[in-house]
């Protein structure tokens, strides 16, 4: 008997020192890399938003079990302790590799070497170690002490519990109530191909069918096209007489089997046939524009300076309508001038139906329908809600110009079917900044079905150039930087969210 109990101490002595050593090594190689800690845990399908108190209480937490574990009179306190945290080690892993959309890093040290599946073993280890040293252990003052069995068990399903809460309601604030902490999964894209287009001028006309269209800046009737399998480039040359039209910034635009040359400085409008690739229709009666997108055939919706004060609106233009032009003047919100705090990106979504239009200096996109009826006002994840620019007034204020480089916040997006991919200058929490020195930039993803934040693509410096436009499909994102291409393919959690739209 006596040399049963002495094993049994021997046993609950070795399980103890094994916990210290463990929990020590833990704390310290997360204080030494606090802040790649802190990264990986902003990471966290289940920790994401509770990153920056959670870093601080997991040291503290296995800082103080270790002092517990060290002394007689605490140990049985420690071992429980042990035991709860260990459980809930091993359910955040469970569940990051049933349930999680992605996997994020490992932890620090020399854990960071094990795959999930080995660290999730090696927790379950602990755990029993854990487990049998509290029913070895010869109780003195636990409220357990008669009922270790369901001690061990109550404590096991609160510490599940606690896991499972965090990870559900960590989920619901990261897609809804984003408080600026992105999502990274480096399985969304992979890479696929990057083509020299020769010069820098060029920018995406378009996609129709089997082919991504170039337009010009520079050469506005020269076009390229690729197939979508990446091989044959095409050089195409638009057909038109501009007839001494004055010209100042023509853009090309593909929408179907039609192609659209526009300028809303002149203003004019011109469409033709791809299969031509000749100018057959001019639509009478244009407004001057700021920026276009092409709705269908005959409408198309733009933005200019007409409205109050020479402030920016949104108007549809609408060649079979007797009414040709129609405004609508409260669309855009204007939060200082109405013009320079009110400037964006303008697109329609051929598939969803819907203008989008995404403020430069805000945190604010809106959707509408065809007709330009507000459909919904809603936030990146960024915290910029009020344009941080200023505005000097010149020549008895009538003209207005920046009077300090402003804070751009959302410099661009495409979207496909209710997917909205932005295009972020902001860095945000837990982020490491070698992205953000180097010249990277993010593109965040949105669904504006769900009106919920998805996840983030690092883009990162190019030697080929800066990044200077994107455009998604519902296979691939396409980047050009400076003179080059870049293709690249969704994959796994991004495609199944395209997919599921």
């Amino acid at each position: 008997m006596k040399l049963h109990i002495n094993l049994n101490n021997t046993f609950v002595e070795v399980t103890c020192l094994l916990y210290v050593l463990l929990f020590v090594y833990a704390s310290v190689s997360k204080i030494l890399d606090f802040e790649s800690f802190q990264v990986q845990l902003g990471q966290s399908p289940l920790l994401s938003i509770y990153a920056g108190w959670m870093s601080w209480l997991v040291i503290s937490l296995e800082i103080l079990i270790s002092i517990l574990l060290l002394f007689p009179k605490t140990r049985g306190i420690g071992l429980w302790a042990s035991f709860n945290l260990m459980v809930m080690f091993t359910v955040y892993i469970f569940i990051i590799l049933h349930y999680s959309s992605f996997v994020p890093c490992s932890c620090g040290g020399i854990l960071e070497k094990m795959t999930w599946q080995m660290h999730l073993a090696f927790n379950i280890v602990f755990v029993l170690l854990a487990l049998i040293a509290i029913i070895f252990k010869k109780e003195t003052g636990t409220i357990f002490k008669c009922h270790k069995s369901a001690g061990i068990a109550v404590s096991a399903f609160l510490s599940i519990a606690t896991v499972v809460v965090l990870y559900i309601n960590s989920e619901s604030e990261m897609h809804y109530n984003n408080p600026f902490t992105r999502r990274y999964i480096k399985t969304s894209i992979h890479y696929v191909a990057s083509k020299d287009l020769k010069f820098n001028s060029y920018y995406f006309a378009g996609y129709s069918g089997s082919k991504i269209y170039f337009g010009n800046s520079v050469a506005p009737l020269s076009m390229l096209s690729i197939d979508t399998a990446f091989q044959k480039f095409e050089k195409i040359r638009i057909d038109f007489k501009d007839e001494g039209i004055p010209f100042k910034y023509v853009r090309i635009y593909i929408r179907g089997k039609y192609f659209y040359l526009g300028d809303g400085t002149v203003p004019r409008m011109f469409r033709g046939s791809t299969s031509s690739w000749k100018i057959d229709l001019e639509f009478k009666g244009i407004p001057s524009f700021t920026s276009a997108a092409i709705i269908d055939s005959t409408s198309f919706v733009f933005r200019n300076n007409t409205g109050e004060n020479g402030s920016n609106i949104i108007g549809i233009y609408n060649a079979d309508d007797s009414i040709k032009v129609k405004y609508s003047p409260y669309l855009l919100k204007k939060q200082i001038d109405g013009i320079f705090d009110t400037d964006g990106s303008l697109q329609y979504d051929e598939k969803s139906k819907k203008i989008i239009y995404a403020y430069f200096y805000r945190n604010e996109f809106l959707t509408a329908d065809k007709n330009a009826n507000l459909i919904n006002t809603d936030h990146t994840i960024d915290t910029t809600t009020k344009a941080n620019i200023k505005v000097a007034k010149l020549k008895g204020g009538d003209q207005r110009k920046m009077a300090a480089p402003p804070m751009m916040v959302n410099a661009g997006f495409s979207a496909y079917d209710n997917c909205l991919f932005m295009r972020s200058k902001i860095r945000g929490f837990y982020e490491n900044e070698d992205l953000w020195e180097n010249g990277g930039e993010v593109i965040d993803v949105y669904n504006l079905k769900k009106r919920s934040y998805v996840l983030s693509i690092p883009i990162f410096g190019s030697h080929n150039g800066r990044f200077k436009e994107f455009m998604v499909t519902g296979t691939h994102l396409y980047l050009i930087f400076g003179n080059t291409l870049m293709i690249y393919k969704f994959q796994n959690t991004l495609k199944k969210e395209i997919d599921n739209l």
